[in-house]
Order: structure tokens, then sequence, then C-alpha cells
């Protein structure tokens, strides 16, 4: 009657379920804590929607940040967000899963970098 009471293998969390390499992951972590604005997703059109309205944010708080477009699930993954488009400001996600506008965009990067 053992059937029941079998113990599961247990396997390392991966954010990609088991198929990246360790070099793989350790990209992937080091991206999260590195400064900067990333907008996570896939390259469509809501993602390219939202890199629009963070450059214009961007041009109107006057900051000179490179924005970077980051479309690999793995690293997507990493951060934790499972709905794109999803925006990044210093490693700290502080939007997902909607397309943002200008204004929203100015609030949001305001309030990560402590300028509210």
């Amino acid at each position: 009657m053992g059937l029941f009471h079998r113990k599961k293998e247990e396997k390392a969390a991966c954010c990609c379920s088991g198929s990246c390499t360790p070099q793989q992951m350790a990209q992937a972590e080091s991206m999260k804590t590195a400064a900067g604005v990333r907008v996570l997703g896939s390259g469509c059109a809501k993602c390219n929607a939202l890199e629009e309205a963070v450059r214009a944010a961007l041009a109107e708080l006057g900051m000179d940040t490179a924005i970077d477009h980051v479309t690999d699930f793995a690293q997507i993954a990493a951060y934790g967000v499972m709905t794109t488009p999803a925006l990044v400001v210093d490693g700290k996600v502080v939007s997902y899963g909607k397309v943002l506008t200008r204004d929203e965009a100015v609030s949001l990067i305001r309030k990560a970098r402590g300028l509210a």
C-alpha cells in the first residue's frame, strides 16, 4: 500500500522548468540587480507601445537613460513576471500586464527613483 506515500523527487527551482543552464540562470539573476530601465516582453505591439511611452517619460524627466528591451523568456521569468509587457526600473518590477501612458510611466519612474 505504498502507492500513495511515494516521495516525489524535488527538482531545483528554476524559472524555465529546468531547461536552462547554470550560466543562463546566473546571467538572468545578475540582470535583475543592474540599474536601468527595462521593458520586458516578446516584442509585440503592446511591448513596443510601452517602450515608446517610457522613452517619452524619460525625455520629459530629462533622464538620458537607455532602455533595454528584454525578450528572452528565461530572463523575464527570473523577474517573476508572467504577464507582459512589464516595466522594470533599477531592478524592481513597477508595472506588468498593462501598456502605460506617458504620465503613468513618469509617475512610476519618479516613485521608483525616489524623485516624487
